[in-house]
């Protein structure tokens, strides 16, 4: 039997806007991900003390928390579209869903290790899974596709928002395991609840990408100016405002009963989606303005889009650094640090991978999580 690899096509001009989105989401990312810093794993998240960590926490919770998946999802599902696009005039619609399939397969292998060897929030596997349950979302009518978010939208919200009002576990720190063998298994053993979690939360704004992907909103922007500009102000400023509950309850302001708690998670979960696909469509514009100048983007611009071009790495390095940080036996880090100097210490992480990954650009290297990716994804028997 012979072994054929399929090389994906690489476009004269890469658009600017989608990379430039998965740049900047991966900021987002790293907030999101630096507040383990200041909150332990078992027992009561602390308030905030000082008023600058409680000012940080406000904006975490309303710019950041269950904004950067949305986000991240909506990217995947317009990639999606463009991997489709670019591949079924060479393997055909059934060799084309074949090959999604088959990314999605790898996606979930590489999102287990990803928790194995570096960190329990994942969510390549939870991406990896709703693409091959909706590989054939592609060829939906864009009535069915919108009518499915809107409802997928309507169980994520109420299963996110239920999360976020669990209680928090009670118990001491110094009873997780504190080896690499234990402290693999630990991570491992929550794998099966993340990745159906995230799946469901992520499955509404991957929708709604893939309906983005079909009209090209982020590849010609220039087209879409006028619905990609109400989206970001809309979108932002609903998200803004439907966390203002849940940001009083993470700044200790309001300490509601169970089914306020519920109704305020949820409520910043649902308006999380529109915040999300708000932050897509602002980037979208930003990097309209910057192609319209007739010249090549500024070395900020083309530094995030090669961090989008590698975003797959770049998140990765990002659980490099949680676990050199976090792990009892290395930094043992979770906790110690108020949230004003942990979301500090997420945006430099996420400042050095936006270095290297340029430094990468300009050496004409990809990132080596995506030309994995690639090499197992494009090859067929």
């Amino acid at each position: 039997m012979s072994s054929t690899r399929y090389e994906p096509p690489v476009p004269r001009v890469r658009a600017l806007a989608p990379d430039l989105a998965r740049g900047t989401m991966l900021a987002v990312i790293a907030l999101a991900h630096s507040q383990v810093l200041a909150q332990p794993f078992l027992g009561p998240a602390p308030a905030p003390g000082s008023a600058v960590d409680t000012a940080v926490q406000a904006l975490l919770t309303l710019f950041v928390d269950s904004r950067g998946y949305p986000m991240f999802a909506a990217l995947f599902g317009y990639g999606m579209v463009q991997i489709l696009r670019s591949r079924e005039p060479v393997l055909g619609r059934t060799g084309a869903r074949r090959l999604l399939r088959r990314r999605a397969t790898w996606l979930i292998m590489f999102g287990l290790c990803h928790v194995l060897l570096l960190y329990p929030g994942d969510i390549l596997a939870s991406y990896g899974v709703l693409a091959l349950l909706l590989v054939g979302a592609l060829r939906w009518p864009d009535g069915r596709l919108l009518t499915v978010a809107a409802g997928a939208a309507v169980v994520g919200a109420l299963v996110y928002g239920s999360v976020l009002a669990l209680p928090a576990p009670v118990g001491d720190p110094a009873d997780l395991p504190v080896d690499p063998l234990g402290s693999a298994l630990y991570r491992l053993m929550a794998f099966p609840l993340v990745v159906p979690l995230n799946a469901v939360m992520a499955a509404a704004p991957l929708l709604v990408g893939i309906w983005a992907g079909r009209r090209l909103l982020l590849e010609e922007p220039e087209r879409h100016r006028r619905l990609l500009t109400g989206v970001a102000v809309a979108g932002i400023a609903i998200a803004a405002v439907g966390a203002v509950p849940h940001a009083l309850v993470t700044t200790a302001a309001w300490v509601p009963g169970s089914g306020a708690l519920v109704a305020a998670g949820a409520l910043h979960t649902a308006t999380g989606y529109a915040g999300g696909l708000g932050y897509a469509a602002l980037v979208g514009l930003v990097a309209l303005r910057l192609t319209r100048r007739g010249t090549a983007p500024g070395p900020v611009a083309t530094a995030l889009a090669a961090c989008g071009q590698r975003s797959m790495s770049c998140y990765l390095a990002q659980s490099v650094a949680w676990f050199l940080l976090l792990e009892p036996y290395l930094a043992g880090l979770t906790g110690a640090l108020g949230i004003a100097a942990a979301a500090a210490v997420g945006l430099g992480i996420w400042l050095v991978t936006v270095v290297v990954a340029d430094l990468a650009r300009r050496a004409g290297r990809p990132g080596p999580a995506e030309a994995l990716l690639r090499r197992l994804a494009y090859r067929t028997s």
